[in-house]
């Protein structure tokens, strides 16, 4: 819903009539004139410039309100105070519409149980971003790709947390600096608070970005949910260098690799986190460099998550790791094919795929 339109309507629309058509009106007709047609054009040109420019920031100033997921008890109770507030004045418990009727704007909160973590794949297409939500902490790994104009991070992540009923990021961790994992991370500063940035490879990304070096060994718990820090010391490249970052509830494990390779997966062999592993994020988008077999054989994973593009031009995932993940009797679970995936880390249940939901583009925000 946009807080913004109808300022902007009051304004465009004088200044579009007024201000832009005659000129261009009159540019058009005497087009044939030296100067006289093309300077006109020039000038209509110039005033809706000017007006696209104050539209951007008003819209920047006020963005858009996107509602949270309501539960269907929430939207039930609601539809009953609607149906009261339209009843005839003095109808006994009219009045009580009023509140049943906010449960629409301002839901109650989706509370997870202790130990447990919900867990969100996005679907933004050649690239990753990751969201990790427990009972009380939010963070994102990665935040989507950004490409030029393309910025999957304000068009696909930034409206999917606000949908989440996201208010804010305890932690934002970008895997290493390639466009693909940290372009959005800039809209999703400009929209949410972020309480800390770390990055793997602080030094690559930009000065309007600054992270904190992702400190391996690092370890923390967010209500009974425990996360790990790790990076290769002597990665050579911005792929080795991605923060790896391990997700552990009730004994449920989920392991996010960037875009770590071989060499890095075999170093990652020698450390703590190279144990039986239920969930593992395809290292490099399951590219034919990574997901080597000594890694496999290592986490003995039950399932993979391949977040990429539909035909992309890198041919991920290559076809020899996907059969590396069958023979190894792996499930996959693939962005290009089942859209966003939701896993309860903790209960040890299969993802829900949001492409398995009736109309799901009426729901969410997440198709890039």
């Amino acid at each position: 819903i946009s807080l913004s339109g109808p300022l902007a309507n009051l304004l465009a629309e004088p200044w579009i009539s007024l201000l832009v058509l005659p000129p261009a009106l009159l540019g058009t007709l005497f087009l044939a004139v030296p100067y006289l047609g093309e300077g006109l054009l020039w000038l209509a040109g110039g005033l809706l410039d000017v007006l696209f420019r104050g539209l951007a920031l008003l819209a920047a100033q006020w963005p858009a309100w996107i509602a949270p997921a309501i539960p269907l008890w929430a939207w039930s109770i609601s539809a009953l105070g609607a149906f009261l507030l339209l009843l005839p004045a003095g109808v006994p418990l009219r009045p009580l519409g009023w509140p049943m009727l906010l449960l629409m704007v301002f839901p109650p909160k989706n509370t997870l149980p202790y130990g447990e973590a919900e867990v969100w794949q996005l679907d933004v297409g050649q690239g990753l971003a990751v969201l990790v939500r427990t009972r009380e902490h939010a963070m994102l790994y990665d935040a989507g790709p950004r490409f030029g104009d393309s910025d999957l991070g304000d068009r696909v992540v930034l409206p999917s947390l606000r949908k989440l009923g996201i208010a804010r990021l305890d932690l934002m961790l970008l895997s290493h600096a390639d466009a693909d994992h940290a372009g959005g991370a800039d809209a999703i500063q400009r929209g949410l608070p972020v309480a800390r940035l770390v990055s793997g490879d602080p030094e690559g990304l930009p000065a309007y970005l600054p992270a904190e070096p992702c400190a391996s060994g690092e370890q923390w718990q967010w209500d009974g949910v425990r996360f790990s820090l790790w990076q290769w010391a002597d990665a050579q490249n911005g792929n080795q260098k991605s923060c790896v970052m391990q997700v552990e509830a009730k004994g449920e494990r989920l392991l996010l690799t960037g875009d770590i390779d071989a060499q890095a997966e075999r170093a990652l062999l020698n450390t703590p986190l190279a144990v039986e592993t239920h969930w593992l994020q395809a290292p490099h988008h399951g590219s034919r460099s990574s997901s080597s077999l000594a890694l496999l054989k290592a986490l003995a994973p039950s399932a993979v998550l391949i977040s990429r593009g539909h035909g992309n031009g890198f041919g991920h995932p290559h076809p020899q790791v996907v059969e590396r993940y069958r023979q190894q009797g792996t499930a996959i679970y693939d962005s290009a094919e089942q859209g966003a995936l939701r896993l309860m880390l903790g209960t040890y249940a299969e993802p829900t795929s949001l492409r398995a939901q009736r109309r799901f583009w009426r729901k969410w925000p997440l198709s890039p």
